[in-house]
């Protein structure tokens, strides 16, 4: 791992630690791989030294590319309530945040259970989103650090209830949230929005200022009636308000496999909606129960915990998709050839 950049090597050692590859299936056996090609090359041909110096530039580009990603906006949102919305809020984005992706949760649910679920107490909030929205307050005065490192937040306060019908008769209503996202976005690698459970302005407003939206879907029935309606919420959005929102795509989850209904949803959804639907599957674990109470997101109350690894794979697998990995795929595989 010598002379690679600290904070990547930062990165491997805390993956190592865990036991669990969540990132980079490949960038293991890559950096093993080049070194032992360097010091079986240097014994033999010093103009391989030339070579080195390109891969290693090689590298600094890669972890360049990854400083510059401009912050990717994802909402989370389904009508449904309970159904793990604030959930994989607050736990996706301390998994970027532990990869050292600089994230920002917006707490966009008068319950303001994210902001709760990160260690502040609603009731001590004196400004919210509500106000950034309202009263054009600077976003940027009122976000509040985590406990997790790289993670932050934007609160929420029962106030926000009143927002619904306030903006009713502002002029586009639908685009006050892309107002307050765009002051801060440069700031964040992603921003996670928690969706109320409704499909009111607020949701909307949400919608039309994300890149893309994830919906979670409960492993049970009636998690599946809504499905085609929020979908249809999405597609009207994206035709009249925002053309460039996509679908990230459908999380399942309190997955139990010991329930053959569980089973039968996760077929029923993946049968339908195919590649839309996360490889990650969120299981019902105890401890994504428990850390809300102790104002701790998964990673920072059981890092070894089911749920965490679940979180850190779904991830894993949104930087994939999104070709943001620290090692772009194309780039995964180096060539050294023996002589020029």
């Amino acid at each position: 791992m010598a002379g690679l950049p600290y904070k990547i090597q930062n990165m491997v050692h805390f993956i190592k630690k865990l036991n669990v590859l969540i990132i980079l299936p490949s960038y293991n056996a890559l950096v093993n791989n080049f070194e032992y090609e360097v010091r079986k090359k240097l014994q033999i041909n010093c103009i391989f030294v030339v070579q080195t110096a390109v891969l290693f530039v090689q590298l600094n580009n890669w972890i360049q590319a990854s400083n510059n990603i401009m912050g990717k906006v994802i909402s989370i949102a389904n009508q449904k309530g309970g159904v793990g919305k604030t959930t994989t809020a607050i736990n996706l984005g301390a998994a970027f945040a532990v990869l050292e992706y600089k994230t920002l949760i917006i707490d966009a649910d008068p319950q303001a259970n994210s902001t709760s679920g990160v260690g502040f107490d609603p009731k001590n909030i004196k400004t919210s989103i509500y106000e950034c929205l309202m009263d054009e307050v600077e976003p940027k005065n009122i976000i509040l650090n985590t406990a997790t490192p790289n993670l932050d937040l934007l609160p929420a306060h029962i106030d926000l209830v009143g927002a619904e019908i306030e903006i009713i008769n502002q002029p586009n209503r639908e685009k006050l949230m892309r107002r307050v996202v765009n002051k801060i976005k440069q700031d964040y690698d992603f921003i996670v929005i928690d969706c109320s459970p409704s499909l009111g302005l607020i949701t909307v407003n949400s919608l039309v200022a994300s890149d893309s939206v994830l919906v979670p879907v409960q492993c049970e029935y009636f998690a599946l009636e809504g499905l085609g309606k929020l979908l249809n919420t999405i597609k009207i959005v994206q035709s009249r308000l925002n053309p460039s929102l996509d679908i990230e795509g459908i999380l399942l989850t309190m997955y139990d496999s010991r329930l053959r209904l569980s089973n039968q949803v996760v077929d029923e959804v993946k049968a339908h909606f195919q590649n839309m639907v996360f490889d990650t599957i969120i299981n019902r674990n105890t401890k994504l129960g428990e850390a809300p109470s102790f104002g701790e997101t998964i990673i920072m109350h059981d890092v070894t915990s089911s749920g965490a690894v679940n979180y850190l794979n779904l991830a894993r697998e949104i930087l994939q998709k999104n070709d943001l990995t620290r090692i772009k795929s194309s780039d995964k595989q180096i060539n050294i050839e023996d002589e020029f």
